[in-house]
């Protein structure tokens, strides 16, 4: 019994290190075209007239977007 305990637990600790980071950076739109890297991509701005345009894990990741989003037109 306590080596089935110790792979059920090994197991779960196994799956858990394996679950996907959630984002922490996110690229936000305001209605006058211009954007900023927002910290905390689940935590999103007060009020109305803003977008997220892109979701990023890292901040090089999240300034690689904004630097893309410039280049396209879509930020300022």
């Amino acid at each position: 019994m306590k080596r089935f305990a110790f792979a059920v637990g090994l197991a779960t600790l196994g799956l858990a290190a394996t679950t996907p980071a959630r984002a922490d950076y996110a690229l936000v739109r305001w209605d006058d075209g211009y954007c900023r890297i927002w910290w905390e991509a689940s935590a999103t701005p007060w009020g109305a007239g803003w977008a997220k345009v892109a979701t990023a894990a890292d901040y090089s990741t999240a300034a690689a977007a904004f630097d893309q989003a410039v280049q396209a037109g879509t930020c300022r």
